[in-house]
Parts: structure tokens; sequence; C-alpha cells
């Protein structure tokens, strides 16, 4: 019974290889991972951090702290790892994203929605944990931070241009991720309070691209060329997290934890090099530059939050400040298709979760052992566009299925439905009227945990 267990875990694993090998090839065009015109700017979308648990659970984790769940958002959490055990974690993610904008036309008159989707499954992160002594823990994990991906058009209808010249196509599209890598300790110097510190480092490359088409030429005899610029921005950093938990309810039964974090932020300051090719017999490179000033940051980010749990219930509430550097900077426009301002802002977030386990030592029925979790956020995007905040909320939930009876591993699936709208859902840009993007995802998540005390990482002296 027992070989059979081992190969069948044995297979687990080398599937969830399989698909990080598959994933790596598809993610060298990193547009599958994410599909929308906010990522045109800055370093893309934000996803949500954590494991599968955290997520379900709304994306809650600063105060968590579990004996046999990995710890990814507290490096203090590091220290609960009891004495010969072991945590590994790993999880794939589906994502389906859609979105929607309202068209106007040169009176401000509505004239039609635009509709556009895209959907992914890519491997989401890999987290190790383990003990060095007692009260001290090391983790690490690997994570996506951010994804770009975006495909935008737009035509030159100016008179000067379509009066002398005619039609002519602005468009642009890129591709990228920025991944973190985090390796951390955690300390318990006292019995009610934990310590820890973690090193981050940040890397990734960022393709965007912009087209200029001639169409419709109505003058002249000439040969009319396109131009195509891209810019490529190389990312690698390294940053510093810090973290406490305490605990003002330490028992047997229950227990609260209080938690906060600081990460250290900062302008990330890429590598850049511009290519402009104009294309006509043969195309020609006519610029190369290399250039490492780019607005391209990460914010100070201060977290706080505070989690219970008892023998069948986890609750927990986090609040998430993100100092991105002001509204007052407005670092990004192309004229070439609406000319809209785009800024940096500083984000207020607030995440919460719930799971129960009606009776986790029930051997008759299985489902009285499983996890079942509900969560919720909200908060804002990190840029503004013309003014206009872009509101963020997201609902989750999910369940945790026990590998074996009175075992700490699991296999959890959950799931999450968020929607992005702007506070104004058009704007008046240089006397046109353009609708702001609204977007709506649904994500399906599934985790595997592996308890080191289950025995799965031990070696056995007879079989």
């Amino acid at each position: 019974m027992r070989n059979r267990r081992v190969a069948f875990w044995a297979a687990l694993m080398v599937a969830v290889m399989s698909l990080s090998a598959a994933v790596e090839v598809s993610a060298q065009n990193s547009s599958v991972n994410a599909y929308s015109p906010y990522t045109m700017y800055g370093i893309g979308e934000l996803g949500t951090h954590g494991n599968a648990i955290n997520r379900m659970m709304g994306g809650v984790g600063v105060a968590w702290r579990s004996t046999q769940m990995a710890s990814m958002l507290n490096p203090a959490g590091y220290s609960a790892m009891r004495r010969k055990s072991f945590i590994l974690d790993v999880s794939a993610e589906g994502y389906f994203l859609s979105n929607r904008q309202n068209k106007y036309d040169t009176t401000g008159a509505y004239l039609r929605q635009a509709k556009n989707a895209k959907n992914t499954v890519n491997l989401r992160e890999i987290a190790v944990q383990m003990p060095l002594a007692k009260g001290l823990g090391v983790g690490f994990s690997l994570s996506p931070y951010s994804n770009v991906g975006y495909n935008m058009y737009g035509d030159d209808l100016s008179q000067d241009v379509a009066g002398n010249l005619g039609r002519v196509q602005y468009k642009y599209y890129g591709e990228g991720d920025v991944t973190q890598v985090k390796f951390g300790v955690g300390w318990r110097p006292i019995k009610r309070m934990s310590v820890g510190v973690a090193m981050l480092y940040y890397w990734g490359d960022i393709m965007r691209h912009y087209r200029a088409t001639p169409e419709n030429v109505i003058t002249g005899s000439g040969i009319y060329s396109s131009t195509t610029g891209i810019d490529t921005y190389d990312v690698s950093k390294f940053k510093m997290q810090a973290g406490i938990q305490v605990h003002p309810i330490m028992q047997s039964r229950h227990m609260l934890t209080l938690g906060a974090t600081y990460d250290l932020g900062g302008d990330l300051t890429p590598s850049m090099v511009k290519y402009v090719y104009v294309d006509n017999v043969l195309s020609s490179v006519v610029r190369n530059v290399e250039d490492d000033a780019l607005p391209l940051r990460l914010p100070q980010q201060v977290s706080a939050g505070a989690y219970y749990q008892s023998l069948s219930i986890r609750a927990g509430v986090d609040y998430v400040y993100q100092n991105w550097g002001g509204q007052n900077e407005n670092y990004m426009e192309n004229d070439g298709v609406i000319g809209i301002p785009v800024a940096y802002t500083d984000t207020h977030t607030v995440k919460a979760g719930f799971e129960i386990v009606p009776k986790g030592s029930d051997v008759r029925h299985y489902y009285n052992r499983m996890a079942y979790r509900v969560g919720f956020s909200f908060g804002d995007y990190y840029q503004t566009f013309a003014g206009s905040n872009i509101r963020q909320m997201s609902v989750t939930a999910g369940i945790g299925l026990p590998v074996r009876l009175f075992g700490n591993s699991s296999v959890d699936i959950g799931f999450e439905f968020g929607m992005r709208n702007p506070a104004n859902e058009k704007l008046f840009v240089n006397n046109k009227t353009i609708g702001l993007v609204k977007q709506r995802y649904y994500k399906i998540a599934i985790g595997l945990t592996l308890f080191g005390e289950d025995r799965w990482f031990q070696r056995h002296k007879f079989n």
C-alpha cells in the first residue's frame, strides 16, 4: 500500500515538473499572462501574492502562522517550522480575462462597445520552507510579481495628416514579466514574538512595440514607409523585506496573531535599449540607444494584519498601503493614440478571509475533514488615467482536500472572480471622448502542499 502511495506521489511530482517545463516555454510570450491596456505603463499588472490557500482567502497572510503551510507574505512566519519537518508548496493557475470599452464618435455620441478576451494556464509559484533550529526557520519562494500584455491601435484623423497624406494607423503592443525570488530567515526570540527578514530579487524583461503605418495614401506619388520602434527593458534589482508577528493569545486550542511587514521600494532603474526600424526594401536599424533612465519602480509597502485560528476556524484581515510616489508625476503619454496622461498613485487595499474545517478528526466522513474557504479584497490600481482611478475588487472561494488521515498534506482548489472599473467611465482629452476599459476576470487555482511530518520526505529503514 505504501509503495503505491509513493508511486502515486512520484508520478504527481513528475507531472508538476513537466508542467513547469511547459510553462517556461510558453512564458517566453508573456502576453499570455496578461491582456490589459493598463499594462502599457509601468511594470504591468500585479498579481495576488501568496500561496493557493492565501489567495482563496482573499490574499490575507501578513499574520498567517502555520506549522504545516508555507508562509509567503511575512518572513517572521518561517520561525513556526517544527523540527524534522519540511514544506513544499507548488500551484498552477488558469486565468480568463475579458475587456469591454465604449466607443464614441467625434461629437461624443456613443457608437458601440468593443470586447475582447484572453485565457491561459501557468505555473503560479514554488515555495520551500524548513527549520534550522528550534524557533529558527528559512524559506524560499519563486513567484510572478507582474505581467505585461497588451495590443492596441488607433488612427490619426487629424486634419494635417488626413488632408495631406491620408489615414495613418498607430499600433502599440507589448509583452513581458517581472519575477520575484525571495529568500528569508524567521526567528522567534521569545515565545510570543517572531521577527524575520528576507532578500527579494526581481528580474525580467519587458518589450514595448509601437508602429506607425500609412494607409489609404491620397496625395503624392512617393513611397511612404512605416516606422517600427522597440523598447526593451531588462530588470534586475535586489530589495529587502522585514516582518514581525506577535501573539496576544497563544493557547493550545486557539491563537490570535498580529503581524506587520515593510518592503523597501524605489526605482528599478532597468537597462534599456531602443530600436527604430524604417520599412523599405530592406529593413534597417536607424537608432540603437542604451539608456538606464526609465520610470519603472516598486512601491514602498507597509502591511498589517490579524489572524485568528482555532481547531476548526481560521479568519484573517490585512491592510496594505503602497507608496508609488504620488499623483503629481505624469510619467507617460502616448499622443499617437489618445494622449491620456498616466501617473503613479498611492494605493490602499483591504483583504479578508475565512476558513472552516467542520471536524478534522472525523475518520468516517471525508467531507468533514475538508477545509472550506472564502474571502474578498478591494482597493485601487496603482496608476491613474487622466486623473481617474481604477477600482479593483475580488471575491474568492475554495476547498482544501486532505491527502491522508491525520496528515497535513493537502490539495487545494480555489476560484477567484474580480473586476476593475474606472471611477470615470469616459474621459474628455484633447477634444475627444474616450471610454476607459472595464475588466472582468476569473481565476482557477490548484495547489499542492506536501508536509514533511507526513513522512513523504523521510527515508524508511524497513519496508
